[in-house]
């Protein structure tokens, strides 16, 4: 039987719901909480920081008298961090605990940097906390594949909210051995492993990650990136267990929502978030189950609130219950980015995503990096770097024949709007990450070297 996800007590207790609501009272009690706190925000953010006193002095009829209100208030884009992330501070500069500094995915590599209060990272650990406890128990050990060496990196934050479940936890970080890490793993005993897909992946292929075989670990959680389902069942195949994903970014105080057992979309950090989806091109709300672009709004947040945040991410708000029997609304598995696509034509748009589908699916394919560059001709050279395990390494012809299953790459090639692909197997290795930047086509103007 499929538990509820824990997040719904959660949610319920953080905002301090009636325990005898329930149904649609429950959900129109969350909104009406939401909407007070989107207002709150709003009126906070206006009266604290120097970008929205600006951003927002023209908006009238305040406060919103609904939530479909928001859809009058300007976008917040990554951009704007740019020029004076100072704008966004709205408290002293004595009372951040945290600051992150990330590099932008324009060409002028510009940071932006993101302040958080101690109090907002007090809601991430407690967040992880209870999302994490569909994963482990109480007497069991994790493993964190990600930054922790720091005071308040998202390892450290995970490692906090697991000690309040009396789950013995080592922070490893981000891989870079993954033959290190399986032995690792294997030594700790490890019941659950959180990490970024690529690298899990890497560490489930290597000698000592097959080695572990089925039945230690039960639970593993992907998160910082775009989940290929490929790697999903790669890993349900190798180690028995089951494969949760986990939405967030750094903007959203690492954490943003995640699976239930059901395994079937994410459940939203509804307490501290409230989540759109908006089209990608107009801005307009999309109706629920139609696919466009993940905006979100802080509610409790007060070092750097931030209201209608775009967040470049694909995907949908799923209009059907959850099997687990929640009523919170869930999101559907991130499809990928806006930005990471490359239009090869009219009619033809070629994303990551679409070639993890494919890629990640041969035996042997740890990791890849995708080069697009446009030659003097016009035309689009699409360059492919390919990293195998250790174990074995698909084919540069597999490679290709799993990219001309690719519609829009076989018709770019048919209409020569595109040269056939190229392949070349890496000796380095993976390009090691530590989370922080998603993976992406990458754009040149050259062709690649």
């Amino acid at each position: 039987m499929i538990g509820i996800t824990p997040l719904e007590a959660w949610i319920r207790e953080r905002v301090r719901l009636d325990s005898e609501l329930t149904g649609s009272a429950f959900l129109e009690a969350l909104k009406v909480y939401q909407l007070q706190r989107v207002n709150e925000t709003i009126d906070y953010a206006r009266r604290n920081t120097a970008f929205y006193r600006h951003h927002l002095a023209s908006l009238q009829d305040l406060p919103l008298s609904d939530l479909s209100g928001l859809a009058r208030i300007p976008f917040t884009t990554s951009s704007d961090f740019a020029d004076n992330p100072l704008r966004f501070l709205a408290v002293r500069q004595d009372d951040i605990a945290k600051i992150v500094t990330l590099r932008t995915s324009g060409s002028t590599g510009e940071a932006k940097r993101l302040f958080f209060s101690e109090a907002d990272l007090e809601l991430t650990v407690d967040f992880f906390h209870h999302g994490m406890s569909t994963l482990v128990q109480p007497g069991q050990r994790a493993v964190v594949l990600l930054p922790g060496e720091k005071p308040d990196s998202v390892g450290d934050l995970l490692l906090r909210g697991l000690q309040r479940m009396d789950v013995q936890t080592l922070v490893y970080g981000p891989v870079t051995d993954p033959l290190h890490a399986a032995e690792a793993i294997a030594s700790f005993g490890a019941h659950c492993l959180v990490g970024i897909p690529t690298q899990v992946l890497a560490v489930a292929h290597s000698r000592a990650g097959v080695a572990i075989g089925k039945g230690s670990i039960e639970s593993v959680l992907l998160s910082t990136d775009y989940v290929p389902q490929t790697i999903s069942q790669t890993l349900e195949e190798v180690w028995g267990c089951r494969v949760f994903t986990h939405y967030g970014m750094t903007e959203m105080g690492f954490g943003g929502g995640v699976e239930c057992e059901a395994l079937d979309g994410y459940h939203l950090r509804e307490g501290d978030l409230y989540f759109e989806v908006v089209d990608h091109e107009t801005g307009e709300t999309c109706s629920d189950g139609e696919t466009g672009e993940v905006v979100f709004t802080t509610l409790t947040r007060k070092g750097m609130p931030l209201i209608r945040y775009k967040t470049g991410d694909i995907a949908r708000i799923m209009p059907q219950s959850c099997p687990c029997g929640s009523i919170l609304r869930r999101m559907g598995r991130v499809r990928g980015r806006w930005e990471g696509a490359v239009r090869l034509g009219p009619d033809r748009v070629l994303t990551l995503s679409d070639m993890d589908d494919a890629l990640f699916r041969l035996q042997g394919l740890l990791d890849y990096r995708a080069t697009m560059s446009k030659g003097g001709d016009g035309r689009f050279r699409l360059h492919i770097d390919v990293h195998g395990s250790e174990v074995g390494s698909p084919t540069d012809s597999e490679v290709l024949k799993a990219l001309g299953g690719l519609d829009t790459i076989r018709k770019s090639v048919a209409v020569s709007d595109l040269e056939a692909p190229t392949v070349r197997f890496s000796a380095e290795g993976r390009w090691t990450t530590t989370g922080a930047s998603k993976r992406k086509i990458i754009v040149k103007s050259d062709p690649p070297g």
